[in-house]
């Protein structure tokens, strides 16, 4: 940019200084950075001395036009430029350049991505599911909990219902393991007495999620497995917000657990709160526990109540009405932005 350039910009960001606009932010309407704008109000000429010479292996205009036309024939566009040197090397006995010279000219050209037919790669959002009562969906996942030693944990098998909240089933165990999750799902499932076809379990993509032996022991008890996108930690919401107030609890020990059954005693104590003593802000500041039993309808009804009377007494104190504490009859999981973009799956 030439010195008279400079200047006028220069006058640009002071008039809009002196009219209330901050400096940097004017310098950033001129596509300029407030430290280019400062040097230049010291000296308008440009005293960076810069590269005087070409590089001698600098590709040539020639060489360039022509890494992108091989790039985009129909032999390689397929390929990436690991593929594509030595196979010209090999068939064509040329080197036009190196991979990485390959990698720049695409990337400089945004070709790096599906120069041919294939597709990129799509992670489509798990389907919708509602879950209308206790055990119709469920969701788990394992956490880490730290152990005596630095680099030591035991694993947290944590399952939930998603329409109540209550922790349907939990375990403390050494190890990650496919076998010991169909183990707890067995436990839970016959303590629970789910019917095949009755239920659907949602997790993430881990081995202990997805291996043979667990799968295989939800499609005996007639379980319908669901599965999150790939690190998306958003298609398993419940789950992930359950280790958030596990590990946020104040009695949490930040240091971690002695030995595997303190870590277990504890998570006993921790799930008799949790499911009897908290009251659960998605769920109307109800207990899991009582949502599950069908309980919640009375305790809402009478809480509804105690605030129509509480308005009828005062009702300055309310500019609209009292607080919403319909009971919630159906839960989301990966709720749709809209109801008409997906066909949700009721579960009956």
């Amino acid at each position: 940019m030439c010195s008279d350039l400079r200047a006028i910009c220069i006058e640009l960001i002071k008039e809009a200084n002196l009219n209330g606009c901050r400096k940097e932010i004017a310098s950033k309407d001129c596509g300029l950075c407030i430290k280019t704008i400062e040097r230049w109000e010291k000296n308008l000429i440009d005293l960076r001395n810069g590269p005087k010479t070409i590089p001698a292996n600098k590709l040539s205009e020639f060489e360039r036009q022509k890494i992108i036309k091989i790039a985009t024939s129909e032999k390689y566009r397929d390929k990436s430029p690991w593929e594509i040197v030595p196979m010209l090397a090999d068939s064509e006995g040329i080197f036009i350049g190196s991979e990485s010279s390959f990698y720049r000219v695409l990337k400089k050209e945004k070709l790096l991505a599906h120069r041919g037919k294939s597709k990129g790669r799509t992670m489509d959002r798990p389907a919708p599911l509602i879950a209308k009562g206790p055990n119709e969906i469920w969701s788990w996942d394992i956490t880490y909990m730290k152990g005596p030693i630095r680099g030591q944990f035991y694993y947290l098998y944590l399952f939930m219902d998603i329409f109540s909240r209550k922790i349907v089933g939990h375990e403390v165990f050494e190890l990650e393991s496919m076998e010991l999750s169909a183990e707890i799902v067995d436990k839970i499932c016959k303590m629970e007495k789910i019917k095949k076809g009755q239920i659907i379990l949602h997790s993430d993509n881990g081995g202990p999620m997805k291996g043979a032996t667990m799968l295989a022991t939800l499609q005996e008890l007639g379980v319908m497995p669901s599965f999150s996108r790939p690190s998306v930690s958003d298609d398993n919401p419940f789950s992930e917000a359950l280790f958030k107030t596990t590990k946020y609890c104040p009695e949490y020990p930040a240091n971690g657990f002695n030995s595997l059954d303190e870590a277990r005693d504890w998570c006993k104590v921790f799930v008799d709160w949790y499911n009897n003593k908290h009251l659960h802000s998605g769920i109307k500041f109800v207990t899991p526990t009582s949502r599950h039993e069908g309980l919640d309808k009375k305790v809402l009804q009478l809480r509804k109540e105690v605030y129509i009377k509480a308005k009828l007494l005062n009702p300055s104190r309310w500019s609209k009405n009292t607080r919403n504490w319909d009971w919630i009859d159906e839960v989301f999981l990966n709720h749709p932005k809209r109801k008409d973009d997906v066909e949700i799956k009721k579960v009956s």
